[in-house]
């Protein structure tokens, strides 16, 4: 998933997940230079922010 695609899905502004994605350790990886989340990493993730 693109970070556009991640904001989108979390229901949060594109500017917040750039700001904060190494702080709430979203689980991104980079490719190039973009960053790319899998949708499995992404759900396991949500998971843990519940608990």
């Amino acid at each position: 998933m693109s970070v556009c695609e991640v904001a989108e899905y979390l229901g949060k502004p594109l500017s917040w997940v750039y700001g904060n994605w190494r702080r709430e350790k979203i689980p991104f990886r980079k490719v190039g230079q973009a960053l790319r989340c899998r949708p499995t990493d992404l759900e396991e993730w949500l998971d843990q922010q519940i608990k």
